[in-house]
C-alpha cells in the first residue's frame, strides 16, 4: 500500500473527512479557531492559500483536486462533501 493509499484508509467517513478539512484550513489559514462553517473569504483566505489547501488534499487524496472547489464551496463542510462525493473518502 502506497503512503498515500494509507492515508486514504484511515480517512473513512464523511465526519472524518470534515475534521481533515478542518484541520487544513486551521493550519493554512493560521486560525486555530477555525470550524466547519467557518467561510475560507471571511477567514482571510485568497488564490495563494486555496492552492495549498488543495495541495494539502492531493497529497492525502493522490487525486489532482482543483483549486476552483475552495471557491465554489468555501466551508471545510461544503468541500467535504464534494470530496466525498467526487473522490470518495479523503
Amino acid at each position: 500500500m502506497t503512503p498515500n493509499a494509507a492515508t486514504a484508509a484511515l480517512v473513512a467517513t464523511p465526519a472524518v473527512t470534515v475534521d481533515l478539512l478542518v484541520d487544513i484550513f486551521r493550519d493554512v489559514l493560521r486560525l486555530p479557531d477555525l470550524t466547519a462553517e467557518t467561510d475560507f473569504y471571511e477567514a482571510g483566505g485568497d488564490s495563494l492559500t486555496a492552492f495549498q489547501i488543495t495541495g494539502r488534499l492531493q497529497e492525502i487524496l493522490g487525486a489532482d483536486v482543483p483549486v476552483s472547489l475552495v471557491f465554489a464551496y468555501p466551508t471545510p463542510l461544503e468541500l467535504a462533501e464534494v470530496v466525498e462525493a467526487d473522490y470518495g473518502t479523503a
